[in-house]
């Protein structure tokens, strides 16, 4: 995290998400879109199969249709979840607390959605409270709600933190997100070990220099 507070690594991308709202396009087609079935997406995966150059029907490759589908059930399990009902409850009793609130190094794994393969990382999420908190471990699974969907890294970034501003109304918002691209890393220029680093503030941590390095003190802090 010192590399991120000073001018992180030579093969770092830093993306700065100072934007007012993200597109939710992908995600709303991809209701709109009716679900083929269990056996049709199993079909599509034998074509896949035969299309990588392998027999679908060879002993080692049988099952692996339904396997597939009921992992990507378990990688994009995000479309059936949404931010009102993990930010619903909040809790007032705080002793008048309003100070930052920080949960960092959440871990997630999501899937880029130009390539459909992964990219993994750790996200740091805080804010400033006005009528209450949320349980912190809320916020861990709000990140895994949009995590867990076709993503590209800057959208997930001002996800995260526009639904903390629209469910808690807080004084302010910083979310900043570490990941590695196996789009990257794999295929492509093949980097492997590359970061991309993404950040989104809103209220007091926007255009306030002291607040958001109160935000990377803190990430840096009982390193």
């Amino acid at each position: 995290m010192d590399d991120v507070v000073k001018t992180l690594e030579d093969h770092t991308e830093i993306t700065d998400m100072n934007f007012d709202s993200v597109p939710q396009g992908a995600q709303s087609t991809a209701r709109a879109t009716p679900r083929p079935s269990q056996q049709e997406a199993e079909a599509a995966v034998r074509t896949l199969l035969r299309w990588a150059g392998d027999d679908p029907d060879r002993e080692g490759l049988q099952d692996t249709p339904r396997r597939v589908v009921k992992a990507y059930r378990e990688f994009f399990a995000g479309y059936a979840e949404t931010p009102d009902e993990i930010l619903a409850r909040v809790f007032e009793e705080v002793e008048n607390y309003n100070d930052i609130v920080l949960v960092r190094d959440i871990p997630f794994s999501s899937h880029c959605e130009h390539h459909m393969v992964p990219f993994v990382g750790k996200a740091h999420v805080a804010y400033y409270p006005t009528g209450g908190v949320v349980g912190l471990s809320k916020l861990a699974r709000l990140v895994d709600v949009y995590a867990r969907r076709l993503q590209t890294q800057e959208s997930m970034t001002a996800q995260i933190a526009d639904a903390i501003k629209t469910h808690l109304n807080p004084r302010g918002v910083a979310v900043m997100v570490e990941a590695e691209h196996m789009c990257m890393s794999m295929r492509g220029v093949m980097k492997q070990g590359s970061s991309t680093v993404t950040m989104r503030f809103s209220g007091v941590f926007e255009d306030n220099a002291a607040q958001q390095a109160h935000f990377f003190t803190l990430l840096r802090g009982a390193r």
